[in-house]
């Protein structure tokens, strides 16, 4: 059994670690790869595979006090319809480069708020995202839909468009805890959203909730889980709020004194842990609940779990391709993101080229490190053989590497012939553990709490 004091003495209350959606992470991107190596990237995809695409909307109607996104606020369609041209005209770019047969695997519009789009503008965007790149079989498009920013066209546009899942954020449902994160979304808006959404034919439905809020307490956040629950979510991302407010300056609005402690934390994520847990709901790496006949459950009883931007997914695509403004690509060469600044990457498009300012190119041990991290955040263990046969690494290397990361947590971890394996009540280190495998510097911003 490890203690709450065991965990502290480990420094899971203190730590600061990456959330590992990525290897290296995004502060360790350069401006090594810019337009020309992103277009290289695109026309070296295998003619006739299956390949992701990212959307990112980076507007709001309201920007909440809690959100780290890049987004803007606007409360008139202009930005959005002139930031519609520039997403058109990026597409483009990209169609001239991919090759021939390409189809998608998965299609997600993010951001910011997708559904902040008119059901036209909606309607415009698929329409030119499939004349670039059609759905492949069994392929998904997801939306991240604000159910304070939908109505009925809307959605009618979606599913005529295809959609065939729907992502919703709940963070809270606990009024005081709305008001002071600048997010107020009562259970009847939510509940309301999922009905329409349902009544459309789109069964597939994800939902993010908060753990980490100011003045959350069991209590409450029994009651929000427990709300969210009679919703009937596929899929739930149960993620920690990372309060960083000198890097998202709204978040200076919350009042750092109502914060839960790093102890308390980990007893709200537990107790939300359990509700799902209690509900049959899979477990899904560190941080995601799905019901036992999704794909990611699925995935994660055949070993086929992935981990990308965008948290857990059963995606098996090599490539995923970011559109729009501060949107992340990963190749199987390496990443690159676009301009962050919605002006930078509009100017970039305007003048015929991809704005891609930054990323990284694959060298020495990083596709192997990548996929030690995504063994572990995925399904607590390394499986030598599978590393052996896939990787440049002697037995020898990697086990000099287990006995690195069980000498550095107290021998909780147990290393045999076969691999790694965290077990259950050593998971909360999984990111902690996860950093022993990560070669670069640690000391970069942007890494959030460890719980």
């Amino acid at each position: 059994m490890v203690t709450k004091s065991q965990l502290s003495r480990l420094g899971l209350f203190d730590a600061k670690v990456p959330r590992y959606t990525s290897y290296p992470t995004a502060p360790h991107f350069s401006n090594d790869v810019g337009p020309d190596l992103f277009g290289d990237w695109i026309a070296q995809i295998a003619p006739g595979s299956a390949v992701s695409l990212y959307i990112h909307v980076p507007f709001c109607r309201r920007l909440c006090w809690f959100c780290a996104c890049r987004t803007q606020g606007t409360q008139t369609d202009g930005p959005v319809a002139a930031y519609l041209e520039t997403l058109k005209s990026e597409l483009a770019l990209l169609k001239d480069r991919l090759p021939e047969g390409v189809t998608l695997s998965r299609l997600h519009w993010g951001g910011g708020t997708p559904t902040l789009l008119n059901p036209a503008m909606m309607t415009e965007l698929a329409e030119t995202i499939f004349d670039v790149v059609p759905m492949g079989d069994n392929a998904e498009f997801s939306v991240e839909i604000d159910p304070n920013e939908i109505d009925g066209a809307r959605l009618d546009a979606l599913a005529a468009a295809g959609m065939n899942r729907a992502s919703i954020g709940v963070q809270d449902f606990d009024d005081e805890i709305q008001k002071t994160i600048g997010r107020v979304q009562s259970y009847d808006v939510t509940r309301d959203a999922v009905d329409m959404i349902r009544a459309r034919g789109i069964a597939s439905l994800n939902a993010d909730i908060l753990y980490g809020l100011p003045h959350q307490t069991r209590a409450r956040m029994t009651e929000s889980v427990q709300k969210l629950l009679s919703l009937n979510p596929d899929r739930v991302a149960l993620y920690g709020y990372a309060h960083v407010p000198w890097m998202a300056k709204r978040q200076q609005l919350i009042p750092s004194d109502a914060l839960p402690t790093p102890e308390q934390r980990l007893d709200l994520f537990d107790t939300a842990r359990r509700l799902f847990l209690w509900d049959n709901y899979a477990e899904i790496g560190i941080d995601h609940f799905a019901t036992q006949d999704d794909g990611l459950t699925q995935a994660l009883r055949t070993g086929k779990l992935k981990r990308n931007f965008q948290g857990y997914t059963d995606d098996q695509a090599d490539v995923l391709i970011g559109v729009g403004a501060s949107s992340i690509s990963r190749f199987p060469q390496g990443y690159a993101q676009n301009a962050p600044a919605t002006s930078v990457h509009t100017k970039a498009i305007r003048e015929g080229r991809f704005s891609t300012s930054r990323g990284h190119r694959f060298k020495g041990q990083d596709i192997l490190r990548s996929r030690l991290i995504e063994a572990l955040m995925c399904d607590f263990r390394i499986d030598s053989a599978e590393i052996l046969e896939n990787h440049a690494v002697s037995r020898a290397e990697l086990e000099a590497m287990y006995a690195r990361a069980d000498q550095a947590f107290d021998g909780l971890l147990q290393i045999t012939g076969d691999g790694l394996f965290i077990p259950q009540e050593a998971r909360p280190l999984t990111r902690m553990i996860a950093r022993i495998f990560d070669a670069y510097d640690l000391s970069k911003a942007g890494h959030s709490s460890a719980i």
